[in-house]
């Protein structure tokens, strides 16, 4: 059984009902996912209803680009957070303290050096890589340049996020995410309609508000949370400790690494299209990041579930979790299958003026054709949860493989074909879909999970 120092921050996953603990731990997750689309999603808004719609592409086009180096620093973090888990669930917390002090130690060190790339290479990738179109390039540059300065803030915060939520506690970064959403609505709008700072606003706020949100969250962690309450000793840099934390995190880094290079890969086959096309890739990516925010809070539930059992050798456990995310993601997906049948149109409104008539019905009819493959998106993130909460080093790279291959063959070739064209990107996303799904659900049932031993 785990170790708790206090029931108000932790959770001892390893007793009691599994679909309880899950879906109790995850409904703080899901909401705190949507404040974290707040960032993007109200940069893109104000984008295209504040600026122009040049704004929005130009916002957009860098997405592919700062999410590879964004979760280069998400993916080390979830490894970190499991990390925690496993030793939350063992009751060894000393070790618990010696995973958080090196965990800050590494990940200040490597946001630092990966902000410091995607600085210095902004002008390039977007010009000479991507191929960003020329009427719109300048405004990317910055844009992208601006948000990597802060990518420290991003990380620490996700660092800190992971490390709470292995043991057990989904409450507090939700507090400060809260918080520091609202607090990037505000200097959007201030930035960009009072001081007409443009993209360069969207992009100064975003990143001061992410800051704040991580060191808000790291102070109150360590005045509050005993678990936090580090001695001395704890603050040796541990080679062990490192190892164990670039190996894990290092797999789930790769993993998001490998996803987010194929976007890159996309992103030029979505430019080589008119800035219509582009604008409405943006619009239903934001769509899709909220959905996909909901299966990630439900896979993260899983790992920190899994990685509490597994810690405290329970295997029965595990697939008794899995069982529960499985039904909760088909309720999930049938829900969202519905919505976006029937309101697309209106999702993607929220994002581009009503004017924008060519932009709105591409968005629209491509939520619809994304909607029909939720099962196997929603699989991914069930198979994911909890073969990574079990420490499966090898699986990040097997699903990474697989999604980077799927995203960078299928949509040049199915944009080839005359009865497809633009369409082609979309049905390409649902297709990749279903191979990694098949591939997570299989790499799952190839474990003995009886000793909680991956």
């Amino acid at each position: 059984m785990a170790q708790t120092a206090s029931k108000k921050f932790s959770r001892d996953m390893t007793e009691g009902v599994p679909y309880k603990l899950i879906l109790s731990f995850m409904l703080p997750m899901m909401m705190g996912n949507i404040f974290q689309q707040f960032y993007n999603i109200v940069d893109t808004i104000i984008a295209g209803r504040f600026i122009d719609a040049k704004a929005l592409a130009a916002v957009g086009s860098t997405g592919s680009i700062t999410n590879l180096f964004f979760a280069l620093g998400n993916g080390l973090a979830t490894g970190i957070g499991i990390l925690i888990s496993q030793n939350f669930g063992s009751g060894d917390m000393k070790s618990v303290r010696k995973v958080i002090t090196n965990a800050f130690v590494m990940v200040s060190v490597t946001a630092l050096f990966v902000g410091f790339l995607g600085f210095s290479l902004s002008g390039y990738v977007l010009r000479n890589l991507l191929k960003t179109p020329a009427d719109i390039v300048d405004s990317a540059t910055a844009y992208m340049a601006i948000t990597c300065i802060g990518f420290i803030g991003t990380a620490l915060y996700n660092t800190i996020s992971y490390i709470m939520r292995g043991v057990g506690d989904s409450k507090t970064p939700l507090y400060f995410l809260i918080v520091s959403s609202f607090l990037n609505v505000f200097m959007d709008l201030l930035f960009v309609i009072y001081f007409k700072m443009g993209v360069v606003g969207l992009a100064l706020a975003t990143i001061t508000a992410q800051a704040l949100s991580a060191a808000g969250s790291i102070a109150y962690a360590f005045w509050r949370n005993p678990v936090f309450k580090i001695e001395r000793s704890d603050w040796k840099l541990d080679p062990d400790v490192i190892r164990k934390c670039y190996t894990l995190g290092g797999s789930m880094a790769l993993q998001s690494g490998l996803i987010a290079l194929s976007f890159v890969i996309l992103q030029r086959v979505i430019n080589s299209f008119d800035s219509i096309v582009v604008a409405a890739f943006t619009t239903t990516s934001k769509i899709e990041n909220i959905v996909n925010m909901q299966f990630k809070a439900l896979q993260d539930s899983l790992s920190t579930y899994t990685g509490q059992n597994i810690g405290a050798k329970k295997g029965d456990r595990v697939k008794q979790g899995f069982r529960s995310g499985m039904i909760m993601m088909v309720i999930y997906a049938a829900v969202m299958i519905s919505v976006m049948m029937l309101f697309s149109d209106m999702f993607v409104k929220i994002f581009i003026d009503g004017s924008e008539t060519e932009i709105i019905s591409f968005g629209s009819k491509a939520m619809k054709i994304l909607s029909i493959f939720y099962l196997p998106l929603g699989a991914i993130y069930v198979g994911r949860g909890i073969l990574n909460g079990a420490g499966d080093a090898k699986f990040p790279l097997i699903s990474g493989i697989a999604e980077m291959t799927g995203r960078v063959i299928f949509p040049a070739f199915l944009c080839s074909l005359p009865f497809l064209g633009a369409w082609g990107l979309w049905v390409a996303t649902g297709v990749t879909w279903t191979i990694v799904g098949v591939t997570a659900i299989a790499r799952y049932n190839m474990k003995d999970w009886r000793n909680g031993l991956f």
